[in-house]
């Protein structure tokens, strides 16, 4: 029978890139302990690396050598494994958009977990906990713009709603009118006054 080492090894080849591994979701293998030692030992070695308290991932492979999996991955799979909702912050968000030039130096997410800093590598991967109306609408445009709205604040909502309206498809538009009941007044307003639902 392969060890525990090799189980976990083989468990964590088998999931997708940059899919965390927490000791609980390990639990078939074996006891609690004996995994949470195993995967400590298999972070000294190399094997794993910690990118937060209790949370490991598999080093990617290359021919060039082993690297961190990408932060989109992990927080992917992060978001997956604890029911978090997890989202790119807003200046991201507004950068995506075309609202602002300045490129985020920082990798920072929003989130409905608490806040935390994951170490991928080299870099560290922020995340900051958030309102739920921050959270709206994950993985479409129309929660993109709450967010980039949200980070841009109420001096320059009426500017990036008037980029907007050329930008985001009807539909994502729709969307975004149809969120203003779970949005602060100031934000409500000014969609309500740019944007109209379908």
């Amino acid at each position: 029978m392969a060890s525990l080492s090799q189980q976990i090894l083989e468990h964590a080849a088998r999931q997708p890139e940059g899919t965390p591994l927490l000791a609980r979701t390990l639990l078939h293998l074996g006891k609690r302990a004996a995994i949470d030692q195993t995967l400590s030992r298999l972070q000294r070695r190399g094997q794993l690396l910690r990118v937060a308290r209790g949370i490991y991932v598999l080093p990617v492979q290359t021919r060039f050598g082993s690297h961190a999996p990408g932060a989109a991955r992990v927080i992917e799979g992060l978001a997956r494994q604890r029911g978090e909702t997890i989202v790119p912050h807003g200046a991201a968000a507004a950068n995506a958009l075309g609202l602002t030039p300045q490129v985020p130096t920082r990798a920072i997410y929003l989130t409905s977990g608490p806040d935390r800093k994951l170490q991928l590598g080299r870099q560290t991967v922020e995340l900051r906990h958030a309102p739920a109306w921050q959270l709206l609408l994950p993985g479409q445009p129309a929660g993109e713009a709450v967010r980039a709205l949200a980070w841009n604040g109420p001096q320059e909502a009426t500017r990036s709603l008037e980029i907007l309206r050329s930008r985001l498809p009807p539909a994502a538009q729709n969307a975004l009118a149809h969120a203003r009941a779970q949005l602060p007044v100031w934000l409500a307003q000014k969609i309500s006054s740019h944007l109209a639902a379908a």
